[in-house]
Formats: C-alpha cells, sequence, structure tokens
C-alpha cells in the first residue's frame, strides 16, 4: 500500500507553519514505505505506507501516550520500538487531531542534535 499523497499534503501544511522548526532543517525522505519528514536529518513524522502516521516521540514519554491517546506501537520484525508510534487514519482525521501528533514529533525531533 502507498502512503497516502493527501495526508502528505496535510503533514507538509502543518509543517510549513510551525514554529518549533524555526533554524532546523525540514526534509523529506521516502523510509518505512511511506513519507517522512525529518528535522535536522531525523525523522519526526511520516504518512505511512500502512495508513495513518508515524510519529517519533520521547521514548520515555511512549508509556503514557499509549496509555492516554489512541496511538499504539511501531512494529519493526514484530518489535515494538520505544519511542515511534502509530495513529491511525481515523485518529488524524481532523487537522486538529494531526497537528498534536506532528508537534510532539516535531518538539521530539528538533530536540536532537542534527545529523
Amino acid at each position: 500500500m502507498a502512503y497516502d499523497e493527501g495526508l502528505a499534503g496535510r503533514l507538509r501544511e502543518l509543517l510549513d507553519d510551525n514554529p518549533a522548526l524555526a533554524g532546523h532543517e525540514l526534509t523529506e525522505k521516502k523510509m518505512f514505505g511511506g513519507l517522512a519528514f525529518l528535522v535536522g536529518g531525523n525523522m519526526a513524522v511520516a504518512a505511512s505506507g500502512q495508513g495513518g502516521v508515524l510519529v517519533r516521540v520521547d521514548p520515555a514519554a511512549t508509556e503514557e501516550l499509549l496509555a492516554t491517546t489512541a496511538a499504539f506501537p511501531m512494529e519493526m520484525r514484530g518489535r515494538a520500538m520505544n519511542g515511534w508510534l502509530r495513529v491511525d487514519d481515523a485518529d488524524v482525521a481532523s487537522d486538529d487531531e494531526l497537528a498534536v501528533w506532528v508537534q510532539r514529533g516535531t518538539s521530539y525531533a528538533a530536540s536532537l542534535p542534527a545529523k
């Protein structure tokens, strides 16, 4: 399954207006079967090839976000990846819902050393 171009466009719009990115390089890269948006070379958020979004978050916040949001763990080779969450299309249907996840992902990625 290819990533949703409409969702990728919505992500671009939110990223273009994101004050957390001031002074940081924003790039796009195809990865994980989707289209990822990187801040300083660190993935922040992606339109997933499996639908919905992938979001990079502080690993220390993973358990709390799993317990308090509709997110679920991103799995690679059957293993949950701490600090990486998946959010279904239905849970980012509105721009406000999507903006919350974009902010989480970009804030964390911007806090990391640039690659």
